[in-house]
């Protein structure tokens, strides 16, 4: 179970977060350990829901009803779907790295990963699994690289680079906070298999919560590490920032490699959140949310129509913020994709608190309820109330789906 969080959650993001993260300062160290924390509360809360065996959507149903279990789920997708532009961009900003006259594709190139890795899924691929464990395990290296770098130059006495020179305060800790919060979400993915593990009251909530601490350590420490090696204008225009960090210790093969490493790791994230947006669609659609037509599979159960959905719309996000800049794309999606993930957290936290006992147990629910509502503040405006529009697009359709389907069956009687 361990290794399962530990999975999820280690993605793309990190290796583009600190394009973000750089003009803030010493608030993004801050930033990680309030969301670090705040993510422990929701780890523990989401895995206390799901101890029945019957999964968190349902849990939210029997608390709220369907309508806020129908929300959760549809924040879920969309912080899914709006994830995959971010590995693509990601994978082709590494590619870049390691052949400069790739930057100008960078777009094209993501919207290429999307159509290609979504027409593999399509034919029914199964590898996708053990591609996960094996990107897993190359994408720790650079992470682990540019904190060893940062112990060498100590050890030696050597200098590191300033922070940016931005001042700790409030909105730029919510900023920070989260921005990094988007970089540890996936621990909610080790309740899927709660009744299929043995002692699952015991062993779910343990591997999440050792699992959220191992990886919130790592990403504080290797980001950090980054900033203290490159100036911030440097990180914040450079498409591969673990790579250029690498270059300063032990030059351009290392850079390579290390670039390789985060384009492997992104094209392969990439193709399990493709994978994951087609089910989540397609069970949408199985429980009369969305049209029928997306509950349609291939004779070997792919949802090919779902799947090209996902895709659809992660292409056209891509194309809707083109003209931004690298550095103000990957903050935009990443506030995006937090904020869509933000409606699961709060539905369920608030869930878990209805069925919470003990102070202890019921104080850290109410802590991690309150660290989704700073999480929203931190977000912004601008990504709130795309995640509004995105909540409302998804109740206007699950309506019209549910209206559609009832004239139907009223004319076959």
């Amino acid at each position: 179970m361990f290794s399962i969080v530990v999975g999820s959650i280690i993605g793309a993001g990190i290796f583009v977060l600190p394009v973000s993260l750089a003009p803030l300062g010493w608030n993004a160290a801050i930033g990680w350990i309030v969301s670090g924390s705040g993510a422990l509360c929701l780890a523990f809360a989401l895995a206390k829901l799901a101890r029945g065996g019957h999964g968190i959507q349902a849990h939210i149903a029997e608390k709220f009803g369907a309508i806020p279990a129908f929300i959760a789920a549809w924040g879920f997708w969309c912080g899914a779907w709006t994830s995959g532009p971010l590995l693509a961009l990601a994978a082709s900003a590494a590619l870049s790295r390691i052949d400069p006259q790739i930057d100008a594709f960078i777009t094209p190139l993501a919207v290429a990963f999307v159509i290609i890795l979504t027409a593999v899924n399509a034919l029914g691929i199964r590898a996708a699994g053990r591609m996960q464990v094996l990107t897993t395990a190359i994408k720790i290296i650079p992470l682990f690289a540019v904190i060893l770098i940062v112990l060498l130059h100590v050890g030696r006495g050597e200098p590191l680079q300033p922070m940016a020179a931005s001042p700790i305060s409030l909105d730029n800790i919510a900023t920070a906070a989260a921005l990094t919060l988007f970089a540890i979400t996936g621990f909610e993915n080790a309740t899927a298999p709660v009744d299929k593990i043995g002692n699952a009251k015991r062993i779910v909530p343990l591997a999440m919560l050792l699992g959220t601490t191992f990886v919130a350590l790592l990403y504080l420490l290797s980001s950090t590490s980054v900033s203290l090696l490159l100036s911030s204008s440097a990180v914040s225009s450079s498409p591969a920032p673990f790579a250029d960090a690498l270059a300063s210790e032990w030059g351009e093969t290392a850079v390579q490699a290390a670039a390789f490493c985060v384009a492997v790791s992104a094209f392969g994230c990439l193709n399990a959140g493709i994978l994951a947006c087609g089910e989540l669609t397609y069970a949408m659609a199985l429980k009369g949310d969305l049209p029928k037509l997306f509950a349609h599979t291939r004779k070997d159960g792919t949802p090919v129509y779902a799947q090209c959905l996902s895709a659809a719309l992660g292409i056209g996000l891509i194309f809707l913020n083109s003209s931004r800049d690298t550095a103000n794309l990957f903050t935009f999606i990443i506030r995006l994709a937090l904020v869509g993930n933000l409606y699961l957290y709060l539905i369920g936290t608030a869930a878990a608190l209805r069925s919470t006992k003990g102070a202890a147990s019921r104080i850290l629910v109410v802590v991690g309820v309150a660290f989704v509502l700073f999480a929203f503040y931190g977000a912004g405006l601008e990504a709130n109330l795309w995640g509004l529009l995105l909540i409302a697009t998804g109740l206007t359709v699950r309506t019209a789906t549910r209206v559609t389907r009832s004239r139907r069956l009223a004319q076959a009687f």
